[in-house]
Order: structure tokens, then C-alpha cells, then sequence
């Protein structure tokens, strides 16, 4: 265990500030996230230390497609989230603390996390899998070291952080890739357990402090899959973070507690796709869905193929100084 960061004691309860659920938690009890517990008017991570998940991904499965592309990032994850996905593909860790559940991982410290990356030649971390904001004093004092050692932090994330925590963390998060899942509060409420206006604020205050941000949603028939709601979601996207975000809408399949819906038709992606292009965002991909021309890279100023992708391999990257070899003009990301 250790203190919690973000919080405040109110009279034998504590005041999380982490995450936007901000949770009043009496004595002996968890917040939402199950990981975080009030111990006498101290509230401490149960989290710290204990890796559920370390493994070594291509960045592009996070995804990332325009951050240090064909690059490893080091994936680090404990048990716990705060919210309640119905569709959560890794719900045996992420809801496994929930109530009183039973807090388990591989005592691992944040020194041994950076050292692997290194031994590795991972040039980032991932804080990825489950939600990284619920383990946050681990990650932090993983990317205070990794920092120091040349590494990129990156976050794959709900997005349902503070202010607070986004302002205390800024200068060790380089990426995120947000899950933005829908554009209404119904779904957020009744599919996630959480609401949708401080993910937007969360996205917004990210873009602020210069984090670089690609955002992706899960399209999920029926649910979310409007021509409409996808539309929102494009211009939100142009309007308040700009057309340069990279916007991943990936496949859904049947998990979890939502195997009564069918996988998401090539069509409703292939129309997303078109509907945030007509918007005006420079890059609109398409997930789970191998071989589709949407997982490649294209000029948006002459249209050239840039990097061509199958899945998470990258086959082919004419990226050259930033900048598209036939037009010259800058691509947006991070390319070194």
C-alpha cells in the first residue's frame, strides 16, 4: 500500500480528487475504482507496485499511429477502473477489485519497470489495459524515472481524469490515446457507469497542455453508431482539439456483457470514416478490420499513401523529416 495522492480528509471520510467521480469514502471503504480505501481518515492506493499485466506491444496496437510509429512501448497495468464498461474486453482484471474484491499483481517497483523497458528498447511505457488514472502513483513514479532516462510516457485512458491530476501529471504524460465512446450522457451513464462532460474537459485541458492526443471509439451498433452521434463526435473533435487529432473508430465484437449485439458492419465503419473526413480531421482510421485501406496513412494535402499498415505491423513508412515526399507538407505527430 501507499498514500494516496489527490485527496482530501473530511471529518473521518476522505474526498478523492483523481478521478471525475470524485468519491466520498467513508472509513474501511473503496471508491468506485476498488483500489483506492480510506484507512482512518488516510486514503491509500492498494495498487501501488502490484503489476497485473507487463508486456511488450507494437505502439500501434495501443493505438498510435502518429507517435514514434514501428516503435515498442513497454505495457504496464494493475487490477482496477472506474468505470464499468459493458463491452470490456479485460473485465476479469479491470472489474476485479469491485466491492471488497481481492487485490492481486507482481510486486514490481517502478525502478524494475523502467529497467525492462530499457533492456527491451521499448522507447516508451504504456500505462495502458486497464485505466491508468486509478493507479496513478504507481505510473507517476514510473514516468518521473522513465523521463529521466529519455523514455516516453504514454497513456491509453478513459479520459475521466481531474484537473487536478492532469495538472499535476503534465509534465510526464507525452501521449494519450482517449477512448471518446460515445457523444450522448445516456450511453456514458448506462453502458460505461460514468458521464460524458469531463471526458470532453479532460480532452480539452490535455490538448491545452500540449499532450500529444489521438482519440478512438469503439463503434458499437445501435448504441452508438448514428450518423448523427458520429458526426458530433467529428466536429467536437475538429472544433475544440483540432483537425490534426488522429480519430481511430475501431470494430466491436460481442464481450463481456454486451454478446446480444452483432460485430460492427464494414459499411457503418466506412461511413464513419467518411463522415470525420467530410468534417475536415486530417486522419481517420479504422480498427479491427485487417487489410482495410483506413488503417493506412495519407497525405491530406496530395493524397499520397504515407504509411501502409496491416494491423499493427507497419509494412511501409515514407515519412521523411516530418514531411510527405511528394507535396512537402508536415504531417502531423510524432515522428522522432
Amino acid at each position: 500500500m501507499k498514500e494516496a495522492m489527490l485527496y482530501k480528509r473530511l471529518d473521518g471520510n476522505v474526498k478523492c480528487a483523481l478521478c471525475a467521480h470524485r468519491c466520498n469514502i467513508a472509513d474501511g471503504k473503496r471508491g468506485i475504482c476498488g483500489v483506492r480505501e480510506n484507512r482512518k481518515g488516510i486514503l491509500y492506493s492498494l495498487v501501488y507496485g502490484k503489476a497485473i499485466a507487463m508486456n511488450i506491444d507494437p505502439i500501434e496496437k495501443k493505438p498510435f499511429f502518429h507517435f514514434l510509429p514501428k516503435s515498442t512501448s513497454y505495457s504496464l497495468a494493475t487490477v482496477g477502473c472506474n468505470f464499468r464498461c459493458r463491452f470490456c474486453q479485460n473485465a476479469d482484471i479491470s472489474q476485479a477489485p469491485k466491492g471488497d474484491g481481492e487485490i492481486f499483481g507482481q510486486d514490481v517497483p517502478p525502478d524494475e519497470i523502467v529497467n525492462s523497458a530499457e533492456n527491451y528498447g521499448c522507447r516508451s511505457i504504456a500505462y495502458t489495459y486497464t485505466e491508468p488514472t486509478i493507479f496513478f502513483e504507481y505510473a507517476f513514479d514510473t514516468s518521473k524515472i522513465a523521463k529521466k532516462e529519455g523514455i516516453y510516457n504514454i497513456y491509453v485512458t478513459n479520459g475521466y481524469m481531474t484537473e487536478e491530476m492532469l495538472n499535476t501529471s503534465k509534465d510526464y504524460i507525452d501521449a494519450a490515446n482517449v477512448d471518446l465512446k460515445g457523444f450522448t450522457d445516456k450511453f456514458y451513464i448506462e453502458i460505461c457507469g460514468a458521464r460524458l462532460q469531463p471526458v470532453l474537459d479532460s480532452l480539452k485541458l490535455m490538448k491545452k497542455l500540449g499532450i500529444w492526443i489521438e482519440i478512438t471509439t469503439l463503434v458499437i451498433p445501435t448504441l452508438n453508431d448514428s450518423a448523427e452521434e458520429l458526426g458530433q463526435m467529428a466536429e467536437f473533435i475538429r472544433d475544440e482539439l483540432g483537425k490534426e487529432t488522429p480519430w481511430h473508430l475501431s470494430r466491436f465484437h460481442p464481450d463481456y456483457l454486451l454478446r446480444n449485439l452483432p460485430s460492427t458492419p464494414d459499411e457503418t465503419l466506412h461511413k464513419g470514416r467518411e463522415i470525420g473526413l467530410d468534417a475536415g480531421l486530417r486522419y481517420v482510421y479504422i480498427g479491427n478490420v485487417p487489410g482495410d485501406e483506413g488503417e493506412n496513412t495519407y497525405c491530406y494535402n496530395c493524397g499520397e499513401l504515407l504509411i501502409r499498415r496491416y494491423v499493427f505491423d507497419v509494412l511501409e513508412n515514407k515519412i521523411v523529416n516530418s514531411k510527405c515526399p511528394s507535396c512537402g507538407i508536415t504531417i502531423d505527430g510524432v515522428w522522432d
